[in-house]
């Protein structure tokens, strides 16, 4: 297999990480059936040999801890002990995988076809292979992808059975059981799913927490689950959910195993095989159901080029030594294992700590492409760019994001312009190149006019799509813009008034972007380093002044805020603005976008980003925390009580870090 080397530039000098190979070339040169059908003998957990599903599901029924519970519900409830005792028994058969070796088999010799359909190249570091390897060997482990789209689970198990590794368990949503032969199919090749929201459903929970404690404390197969919860439908990370993290964690604070392993796993891809379908989603579109008849629909992808995805397997992360001096485990010792305990403030701080490390240690192996600096630069440019500077304002992008520490595939030995226009005609779904100009490709109705809410619509998606590639390198340059913006909006160029815009900022967008809670000012120390390294700013005494060279890169970073600035205005000038006084929190979003279209078709609003439903959830999210809004519950019905002074008084603030923000 071909390997090649992927560099960073983190400082002082670019710092070579693991190596990749292409697990398709040996694909393309040798039979998929022999590979399907070849000697699979995994090394396991302390050599252990694993128990059969129907075993697995014997252990948890009988387990004291879901005996506790079932005693506790038919209490509760009135009902006997035997009928609550079946009801648990019909919960595991519903959640329950099935794994089966020959389903494997059937998926590797289908998947190969369709990944070398699909991709030029899955490039995968083997370094990370071998750490893994040695893990699953030592201690349990938890596998942590990231989630772009739903390839990744199917590309996790395919990378695992082709490296001869023990397959995962893992975590899905209820949405496959639908789906006919395919949801059972994914539960025999190791699926075991997962209810979207348990409510006060106290059974349930711990029917679901004792099968995955149960999976872990035996050492039966790594477990898998994404930390963000849903697929990311804007390429940014998502806010960490940290409920199966707890459950993971907990034998490990019990003393039921001597450590627990973390795998981060980082998945990018070259071209999203979702990217319009997330867009549309964004804009109000609802989420086609997952149908079988949906799959075989989507064969038609399979003769598109997606180019190539990398898969990077982090260092495994101990929860021993991460716990170590900051947990206590003793305060476990008081009771009797099997009794339920909810986590303290101060484990439940360390589990919320803990998700947003592992977030950013995703991002930080994320394997960035070309396409992803072009994307920033042609958004930045929403007319369009010459051919000739687009190509030049690339290198400089280039250089910076290396300078920031990107990990970025650039071909070494091609010329700027070959690289960008090959870039180009693998995303030519999204670009044109005419007249020597490059645009955002808009798809135009059969006889509308440009301003009417179709075209809007329309380019609403293509901004959108092209959006979801430039969020990809938002984790590179968000702390940096943060105090690029924070520069603009300080009265003066003292350290400690830029911190405070700085912290500000960061408290607004905390459920934007993947801030870790307490860390502002390592967050700033890190941010201030990186902009003097580049040599756009200098720190002089007490203050932080901008050098003479750091126009250009201060203003490029303000511009990569400037569409989340600009949305989360727009969101204060609707609650403001809104006649009604109680607003149901159902209606938020459409009424948002709905308000947000209009500012864009008089031509008040040029800011396409601004229609996403993800933004204007985020921008609700921080009003609520800023208690500028306040949600009222009344029955089954949520409603939103706006503190307008409040909120006017946050749109004033955003409306100082960009001139062009004040004429809203």
């Amino acid at each position: 297999m071909a390997s090649k080397s992927l560099y960073s530039g983190r400082d002082p000098v670019l710092k070579k990480r693991d190596d990749f190979e292409d697990v398709l070339e040996e694909r393309r040169n040798s039979s998929d059936l022999r590979y399907a059908l070849r000697c699979y003998t995994p090394a396991l957990y302390k050599g252990l040999v694993p128990c059969k599903a129907s075993m697995l599901k014997s252990i948890v029924l009988q387990s004291d801890s879901l005996q506790y519970v079932v005693g506790q519900v038919s209490a509760e409830c009135g009902e006997s002990r035997e009928a609550v005792q079946e009801e648990a028994a019909l919960l595991l058969e519903e959640m329950a995988h099935r794994l089966q070796l020959g389903t494997i088999r059937f998926f590797a010799f289908t998947l190969s076809k369709a990944f070398k359909a699909l991709f030029r190249g899955v490039c995968v570091n083997e370094e990370g292979i071998q750490r893994l390897q040695q893990a699953i060997q030592e201690h349990p482990v938890v596998l942590l992808p990231s989630h772009r789209s739903y390839m990744d689970f199917l590309m996790m198990s395919y990378i695992l059975y082709t490296y001869d590794l023990a397959l995962p368990v893992i975590a899905a949503g209820m949405d496959f059981i639908s789906m006919k032969f395919v949801g059972e199919m994914l539960r025999m090749s190791g699926a075991f799913f997962i209810r979207r929201s348990f409510g006060g459903d106290k059974l349930y929970w711990a029917v679901f927490s004792e099968y995955v404690k149960t999976m872990l404390r035996n050492g039966y197969a790594p477990i898998e689950f994404f930390l963000e919860g849903t697929r990311s439908r804007t390429g940014k990370s998502l806010t960490p959910k940290t409920g199966l993290l707890n459950i993971v964690m907990e034998p490990f604070f019990k003393g039921e195993v001597f450590d627990v392993n973390l795998v981060p796993v980082s998945i990018s891809y070259e071209r999203i095989l979702e990217e319009s379908l997330y867009a549309r989603e964004l804009l109000g579109v609802p989420k086609p159901k997952e149908s079988t008849s949906g799959l075989l629909k989507a064969r038609r992808i399979l003769s598109e080029d997606y180019g190539s995805m990398h898969v990077y397997f982090g260092h495994p992360v101990s929860i021993r030594s991460l716990a170590q001096g900051h947990i206590s485990r003793s305060q476990h010792n008081l009771l009797p294992r099997h009794i339920p305990q909810k986590p303290t403030a101060d484990t439940q701080a360390f589990v919320n700590d803990t998700a947003f490390r592992l977030v950013r240690l995703q991002e930080e192996n994320m394997v960035l492409k070309p396409w992803v600096l072009l994307a920033t630069l042609l958004l930045q440019n929403p007319d369009g760019m010459d051919l000739s500077t687009l190509t030049e304002q690339a290198d400089w992008l280039r250089r910076l994001a290396l300078a920031f520490g990107a990990f970025l595939d650039w071909p070494d030995h091609e010329p700027c312009s070959k690289v960008i226009s090959s870039s180009l005609a693998l995303h030519k779904n999204l670009v044109c190149v005419s007249g020597g100009r490059v645009r955002l490709v808009v798809e135009e109705l059969p006889g509308a006019e440009s301003a009417t809410e179709e075209a809007g619509f329309n380019r609403a998606v293509s901004v959108l799509s092209c959006a979801s590639y430039r969020n990809q390198i938002l984790h590179l340059f968000v702390r940096p813009a943060l105090i690029a913006v924070a520069m603009q909006t300080a009265n003066c160029s003292r350290k400690d008034e830029v911190f405070n815009c700085f912290n500000f900022l960061r408290n607004v967008f905390s459920n934007e972007f993947i801030l870790c809670p307490g860390a502002a000012v390592q967050d700033f120390e890190e941010a201030c380093y990186l902009l003097g390294k580049c040599g756009a700013v200098q720190e002089l005494q007490q203050d932080l002044v901008m050098s003479q060279s750091g126009q250009t890169t201060l203003a490029f970073l303000c511009s990569v805020l400037d569409p989340f600035l600009q949305g989360y205005q727009v969101v204060c000038r609707y609650l403001c603005e809104e006649l009604e006084e109680n607003l149901l929190e159902n209606k938020f979003v459409p009424a948002v976008r709905s308000f947000t279209l209009q500012l864009i078709l008089s031509g008040s609003l040029k800011c396409y980003e601004a229609l996403s439903s993800d933004l204007q959830k985020n921008a609700l999210a921080a009003l609520i925390r800023l208690k500028a809004v306040r949600r009222v519950k009344a029955g089954d019905q949520v409603t939103l009580k706006v503190n307008k002074i409040a909120v006017n008084s946050l749109e004033d603030t955003l409306g100082k870090t960009n001139p062009c923000l004040r004429r809203l």
